[in-house]
């Protein structure tokens, strides 16, 4: 008798916590859209379909293509992982409620949670999907990919970015930082100054502007982006 009531007990109260918190007992796993950016590139090599999962903060990524991301969260900045391979991964929110971003680097991995749109995107949506993301032309002059990196001057990684001319030669530039907070850098008479604070310091090579920041942000900016045609 004492055993059955236990048993009965043990029941009861397993499907009150069914009821009461029905999100814990949900899988954490999911099927996904995978959409593959090539470093550098702003258009995708791929669209696939793939599975999506997070434990404790650990993030597994598994896509048609036969390629496994596991991704392990490192620091106390959320959203920095190691791979695999001890490789760096910057997590991105570019998307808003509809995925995320997943910045590698040699790759950008843009993970949508409607795995069933496979179909070619209407003109209006391409923005969403572009590698430049969160950064369309329908707010910008124009959009960018831009050779950067944090914590040291590898310049391994591709940040996003939209460019805002103004007159004589002068632009505003933000940029997304691999760890997904945004840069503003503004362009003026040969000067750069930035309202997000920090020591700038920079030099022009070939074209380019070679900006680093408190020694922790390293940015390539291309003078044609911030000029135009």
């Amino acid at each position: 008798m004492i055993v059955n009531f236990i048993a009965k007990t043990v029941i009861a109260v397993s499907v009150m916590v069914a009821i009461a918190c029905p999100s814990e007992l949900r899988a954490d796993t999911v099927n996904a859209r995978c959409d593959i950016y090539p470093a550098g590139e702003d258009k995708a090599s791929a669209v696939i379909p793939c599975t999506f999962a997070q434990r404790q903060g650990y993030i597994y990524i598994d896509r048609s293509d036969g390629v496994l991301h596991d991704l392990s969260p490192i620091g106390d900045a959320p959203g920095n992982f190691l791979d695999q391979n001890k490789e760096p991964v910057y997590r991105q929110s570019g998307l808003g409620e509809d995925g995320l971003i997943f910045r590698f680097t040699d790759e950008s991995v843009f993970v949508w949670w409607d795995e069933s749109s496979f179909s070619v995107l209407n003109p209006q949506d391409q923005g969403m999907t572009s590698a430049t993301a969160p950064y369309t032309t329908a707010e910008f002059d124009a959009t960018t990919l831009l050779s950067c990196s944090l914590g040291k001057d590898s310049l391994d990684q591709d940040c996003p970015a939209g460019i805002s001319r103004g007159d004589a030669g002068s632009a505003i530039l933000s940029v997304m930082k691999p760890n997904g907070v945004e840069r503003v850098l503004e362009f003026d008479s040969g000067e750069i100054t930035s309202p997000d604070g920090g020591n700038l310091s920079w030099n022009t090579q070939d074209g380019d502007w070679y900006i680093r920041i408190d020694d922790q942000e390293f940015y390539i900016v291309p003078d044609a982006a911030l000029k135009g045609g």
